[in-house]
């Protein structure tokens, strides 16, 4: 049976990329013009899976994504890092002089912005996917107008590359979760990772105490993320990734942190793909 996976953005997208690397079979994919539209697509049943970013190495974590994880019940039950490689690209015939403005994601906009203090004619202006701009450059004929996007979109939308990896830190990688509607039954050998939500009461020590037993219990932490509970001022919800050897020492934390935590929550449970 074939497959729908959602991604944000359209082919050629890092997210269309990640589905290519990630599923073993070909899959049909939906474009979703946002992250928001990519969910509800997942919790209509439109799509199968859906390919989310959660964080990138330069520009840190794409925190709204963590809440709709979360405030809709869904589960994360794999993951895929991508070496993400920005190129400035636009219609054939033209060099980097002839662009005025450049349309693009803003998290690619600011992993790029070393590069283009040396061209200070140019303009950026934010857009929602950085595929869809090198779409529209080809339908409409847009000259002046640059995208930075993925080799893949180049190919796919016939535009030439004016400069390869622009991006400030070569060594840019983008974290992406593959999220499902309910939890995936794995063997428990293959879970060597997981992703928890909990809150805590605002008492000195309480964060250290709650990392202590996961140390103690042989996890080893990855991410921590704060978010705070919009109906609850100053009140924060924790993300947090561990990872470990033995799923017994995993469930021997979980036991603990569902009496030492409020709101303790599974996110998911999957293999670690940094191995």
């Amino acid at each position: 049976m074939r497959h729908t996976i959602g991604i944000q953005g359209v082919k050629g997208s890092f997210h269309h990329i990640v589905t290519q690397q990630y599923f073993e079979n070909e899959v049909a994919v939906q474009e979703c013009a946002s992250f928001d539209k990519l969910v509800q697509g997942l919790l209509s049943n439109e799509t199968d899976a859906i390919v989310m970013a959660l964080e990138n190495s330069i520009a840190g974590s794409i925190i709204p994504n963590y809440a709709l994880i979360d405030s809709n019940n869904l589960r994360i039950v794999g993951e895929c890092y991508l070496d993400v490689q920005h190129h400035l690209m636009a219609l054939k015939n033209q060099t980097i002089t002839d662009i005025v403005e450049v349309y693009s994601h803003p998290m690619a906009l600011l992993q790029c912005k070393e590069f283009f203090k040396k061209h200070p004619h140019i303009k950026l202006i934010e857009d929602s996917d950085t595929a869809g701009v090198a779409q529209r450059i080809q339908k409409e004929s847009l000259k002046g107008v640059a995208a930075i996007a993925s080799k893949l979109a180049s190919e796919l939308f016939e535009l030439d590359i004016l400069a390869e990896s622009i991006q400030t830190i070569k060594n840019n990688e983008t974290r992406f979760v593959i999220v499902e509607k309910t939890k995936r039954d794995l063997e428990e050998a293959h879970i060597n990772k997981a992703s928890v939500k909990f809150e805590l009461d605002h008492k000195r020590g309480s964060l250290a105490t709650v990392l202590n037993v996961m140390s103690d219990c042989k996890l080893n932490l990855t991410k921590i993320q704060s978010l705070p509970k919009i109906e609850t001022p100053w009140k924060y919800a924790f993300f947090i990734d561990v990872t470990f050897d033995d799923y017994r020492d995993y469930k021997k934390a979980q036991s603990l942190l569902e009496i030492m935590a409020e709101e303790f929550k599974i996110l998911g449970e999957y293999k670690n793909a940094k191995q």
